[in-house]
C-alpha cells in the first residue's frame, strides 16, 4: 500500500513537472515571438515597409504604336510590374498546387505542412517530405530575410522571423496581393527578374498568355532556378528543367486544376521556349533609347565639368536645362517622398513618337546596306594602314591625338581618373590586353585586345542617318 502510494505520489511529481515544463516552453516560444515581433531579437521590418516593399522596377520605352521597344534597369534587376488581373490563371493555379496547396486557407503558416516537414524530414530523415515553408514565408525571405542570417544565432532564428513576418503580410496584403508581390520579386534567371519579364524572356509573350506547360516550367524554376535552367549549356540541367516542369504538372492535377488526361499530354510536349535575351544593347532604336537615357538623367550644366573645347557644349546644355521639361526631367521632378526620381528603379513608363514597324525597316535597310556591303569595303580598304580607320595622309601625331582625345571621353577612363590613378597607370591599363565582347555586324565577338585597340576598332565603323518622311 504504501509501495503503492510513492508511485502515486511519484507519477503525480512528474505529470506536475512535465506542465511545468510544457508551461515553461510555451512562455519561453511566445517570449520569443513576441521579442521577434516587437523588434528586440534579430530584424523586424517597419511597418512601412512591410506595407510597401522597396521593389526596383525597370522603366518601360513604348514606341508610337504601343510596342516596348526596351527598358532601363540596374544590372540584374530587368523587373517590369505585372498586376494581378495580368496574370494567367495557369502561373497562379502552378504556383499554389506547387509551393503552397493550402494557400488560400492558412494565414501565412501551414500547420499541417510544417508538422510534416517537422516529423518525416527532421526526424525520420525523409528527403521527400516536402517543405514547410509557405508562399507567404518565401516572399518574407525574397523580401526581408534572405541576407541577414549572417551568425549562427540569427540563422537560428531564421525561421521564427519568418514566420511572423509571414502572418504580418497576411494581415497587409490580400491573398491575390501575395502571390502578386511574389511572382513579381522572383529572379528567373537570365536577367529575368520578375514574371512579366521571364515570360517575355523565356516565351516571348505577356504573363496572361502563358500556356499550362509555360507557367509550369516557370513554377518549377523556383525551387531552384540554376537547377532548373532551361537555356542552361549543360543538357543535364536542362533535362532537370523538363523534369521539373512535369512534376509541377503532377502536381497541378494532384490539387484539381488539370485533368489527368491534360496532364499526360502536356507532360510529353518537348521543352519549347522563345528564347529572347533581355538587354539594354537589343531591341529597336538602341541608339535612341541611349539619347533618351541621357538627356532625362542629366544635371544642371557645371561649367567646371566641361573642358576648353567644350564651352560650346555647355552654353546648349544650359540653355536645354532652362527651357527643355525633358532635359534633366528625373532631377527637376521629384516623387511623393520627396526624392528625385530612379529611372533605373522606379518603373517609368517613357512613350516616344517612333513608330515600331518603321523603326524595324530603317534598321534592317542600314544592316543591310552598311553592314554587308559599306562596312567590308571600308575594312579592306584600311588593311595595311598604320592610320587605320584615318586618312593615310594624316600624320601619325594627329592620329594619335584623336585616339588619345578618344580614350579621355571613355567611362573607363573616367572611373580610372576619378580614383587617383595617374596618367601613366592610366596608359598601362589602355595598353593591357583583355578578354573582351566586341560589336560585328554578324553579332558579337568574344576576343582579346587592349583597350586602346578597341578604341581604334570601333573607330572604323561607318556611321548613318536615316529619315522617313510621311507626306
Amino acid at each position: 500500500m504504501r509501495l503503492f502510494k510513492l508511485r502515486k505520489n511519484m507519477i503525480r511529481k512528474i505529470i506536475i513537472a512535465l506542465w511545468i515544463l510544457f508551461a515553461v516552453i510555451v512562455v519561453a516560444v511566445a517570449t520569443i515571438f513576441i521579442s521577434i515581433s516587437e523588434g528586440w531579437i534579430g530584424y523586424m521590418p517597419p511597418v512601412e515597409e512591410l506595407e510597401n516593399p522597396n521593389y526596383k522596377f525597370a522603366t518601360e520605352i513604348f514606341s508610337e504604336d504601343g510596342k516596348v521597344m526596351g527598358t532601363f534597369s540596374v544590372e540584374k534587376n530587368n523587373r517590369v510590374y505585372s498586376s494581378y488581373s495580368d496574370l494567367s490563371p495557369h502561373i497562379i493555379n502552378a504556383l499554389i498546387a506547387t509551393e503552397d496547396v493550402r494557400f488560400p486557407k492558412h494565414s501565412g503558416i501551414d500547420a499541417k505542412a510544417l508538422t510534416r516537414a517537422i516529423i518525416k524530414r527532421g526526424l525520420l530523415g525523409q528527403e521527400s517530405a516536402g517543405g514547410g515553408s509557405t508562399i507567404s514565408q518565401q516572399l518574407a525571405k525574397q523580401l526581408f530575410t534572405k541576407e541577414v542570417a549572417s551568425n549562427t544565432l540569427q540563422r537560428l532564428l531564421q525561421k521564427p522571423i519568418e514566420w511572423v513576418i509571414a502572418v504580418k503580410l497576411e494581415r497587409y496584403y490580400t491573398k491575390e496581393e501575395i502571390l502578386t508581390l511574389y511572382l513579381n520579386k522572383f529572379d528567373f534567371l537570365n536577367n529575368a527578374v520578375g514574371i512579366k519579364t521571364a515570360a517575355y524572356t523565356y516565351f516571348g509573350c505577356e504573363p496572361k498568355d502563358l500556356k499550362i506547360e509555360q507557367a509550369a516550367m516557370l513554377i518549377g524554376m523556383c525551387q531552384n532556378p540554376s537547377r532548373y535552367n532551361p537555356v542552361s549549356r549543360n543538357q543535364k540541367i536542362r533535362d532537370n528543367s523538363l523534369g521539373r516542369r512535369n512534376v509541377v504538372l503532377s502536381q497541378m492535377c494532384k490539387a484539381g486544376y488539370i485533368t489527368t488526361a491534360e496532364r499526360d499530354s502536356l507532360q510529353a510536349l518537348p521543352l519549347k521556349l522563345a528564347y529572347n535575351r533581355v538587354d539594354h544593347k537589343e531591341g529597336l532604336a538602341t541608339y535612341f533609347r541611349e539619347y533618351l537615357r541621357m538627356i532625362m538623367t542629366a544635371s544642371k550644366p557645371d561649367k567646371s565639368n566641361y573642358r576648353g573645347w567644350q564651352m560650346q557644349k555647355f552654353y546648349e546644355d544650359s540653355i536645354a536645362w532652362e527651357t527643355d521639361p525633358l532635359y534633366g526631367w528625373c532631377k527637376k521632378n521629384k516623387k511623393k517622398d520627396g526624392t528625385n526620381y530612379n529611372i533605373y528603379t522606379d518603373g517609368l513608363k517613357i512613350y516616344t513618337t517612333i513608330d515600331s514597324r518603321m523603326q524595324q525597316y530603317a534598321e534592317e535597310a542600314v544592316s543591310e546596306h552598311l553592314g554587308e556591303t559599306l562596312q567590308p569595303q571600308f575594312f579592306k580598304e584600311k588593311v595595311g594602314s598604320k592610320n587605320a580607320p584615318y586618312a593615310r595622309a594624316l600624320p601619325a601625331s594627329k592620329v594619335e591625338d584623336l585616339l588619345n582625345r578618344a580614350m579621355k571621353q571613355s567611362e573607363r577612363y573616367n572611373v580610372m581618373k576619378g580614383t587617383g590613378a595617374s596618367d601613366e597607370e592610366i596608359r598601362k591599363a589602355f595598353n593591357k590586353p583583355e578578354e573582351m565582347t566586341v560589336f560585328s555586324w554578324t553579332g558579337p565577338k568574344d576576343t582579346i585586345m587592349t583597350p586602346m585597340d578597341s578604341i581604334r576598332y570601333y573607330k572604323h565603323f561607318l556611321r548613318t542617318g536615316f529619315m522617313s518622311m510621311d507626306q
